[in-house]
C-alpha cells in the first residue's frame, strides 16, 4: 500500500491499484517506444532475489550508510514492477522506472582497477575450474567472500558510484534509484556475467590460471575466448555488447524535472 499528497489529504493506493497504474504507464511507454528494446525488473515470488550473486549484491547496498532511508521505498517500487526498463552496460546502468511520472535513471560505477582485478586473479589462482559454477555461486564460501568481499572484490565501493535521476526530489538517493539498485540484484539473479560486464572485467580471465595449470584434463587445446558453450557443453547466453549505451527515451517521460547528479555514499564505519 502507498499514500500520497491528494488535495491536502493523503490518498490510499492498495498494491493492486498501485500495480494497475505502472502496467498503464509501461503500456503507454511501449505504444510510443514501439521498436525500444524494454527489459523490465520483475519479482515473481516473496524473495526479491534467490542466488548467491543476487543476494550478495543486495546486502551489499544494503551495507550503505547514506542508502538505508530510500532503500525500503526502492525495494517496495521493485516489487511493483515499477522499474519497466534495465540495462546493464560496461561501466554503466542505464533505467526508466514509473512513479508519478515515469523517470530516467542514470547510474555509472567505475572500472575496476587493473591491479585489483589482477590481485582477485592471482588470489583466485587454481581455484576455480569451472565457468557454471563460477556464475552459480557453487564454489566454497571463502572463494565466492574473495570476489564479493566489500574493500577488495568486485562490488563497487561507495565512492565509486554516481547516479542521476529526472525526479524532482533532490535527496542524496531517491527512491527511483534504489529501486534500480535492487532491480540490478535481481537481474544479476538470472544473469550473474553482468556483474563483471558492469566492473569492465573479464571473468573468463579467472579460469585461466586452471587451465595452464591443467587443473583438469578434459579441457579442449581452444582458446577462452573462443565459443564458451562447446567448451563448457552447454548453452551461455551472448555478453552484452560494451558500446556507449542510447540515452534513454526522454520523448516519453518527464521533461521538465531537474536531472541532478549525487555526492558519492559513505560505508558504515
Amino acid at each position: 500500500m502507498t499514500w500520497i499528497n491528494h488535495g491536502g489529504f493523503p490518498e490510499y493506493i492498495s498494491v493492486a491499484e498501485r500495480k494497475k497504474r505502472i502496467e498503464q504507464q509501461a503500456k503507454k511507454l511501449r505504444s510510443k517506444n514501439k521498436h525500444a528494446d524494454f527489459q523490465p525488473i520483475a519479482v515473481p515470488g516473496r524473495l526479491m532475489t534467490k542466488t548467491f550473486w543476487g543476494k550478495a549484491w543486495c546486502t551489499n547496498i544494503e551495507s550503505y550508510a547514506d542508502y538505508k532511508y530510500r532503500l525500503e521505498r526502492g525495494r517496495s517500487y521493485v516489487r511493483h514492477g515499477a522499474v519497466v526498463d534495465l540495462k546493464i552496460y560496461a561501466g554503466s546502468v542505464t533505467a526508466l522506472v514509473c512513479g508519478t511520472h515515469t523517470y530516467a535513471v542514470s547510474i555509472s560505477i567505475v572500472t575496476a582497477s587493473k591491479p585489483a582485478w589482477q590481485a582477485l586473479i592471482k588470489e583466485c589462482a587454481g581455484k576455480i575450474n569451472s565457468l557454471v559454477e563460477l556464475l552459480q555461486g557453487k564454489f566454497s564460501k571463502h572463494i565466492m567472500e574473495i570476489l564479493t568481499q566489500p574493500k577488495t572484490g568486485l562490488f563497487p565501493k561507495p565512492a565509486e558510484i554516481t547516479f542521476t535521476c529526472s525526479c524532482p526530489d533532490y535527496a542524496v538517493m531517491c527512491k527511483h534509484v534504489a529501486a534500480v539498485l535492487y532491480g540490478i540484484g535481481v537481474r544479476l539473479d538470472h544473469t550473474p556475467e553482468h556483474l563483471f560486464l558492469l566492473r569492465s572485467v573479464d571473468h573468463t580471465e579467472l579460469l585461466k590460471s586452471a587451465v595452464n595449470q591443467a587443473s583438469f584434463t578434459t579441457v579442449p587445446t581452444m582458446p577462452l575466448t573462443g565459443d564458451l558453450s562447446q567448451l563448457f557443453g552447454i548453452q551461455i547466453a551472448a555478453p552484452q555488447s560494451t558500446a556507449t549505451p542510447a540515452p534513454a527515451p526522454f520523448c516519453a517521460i518527464n521533461k521538465r524535472a531537474p536531472v541532478r547528479k549525487t555526492t558519492p555514499a559513505t560505508k558504515k564505519g
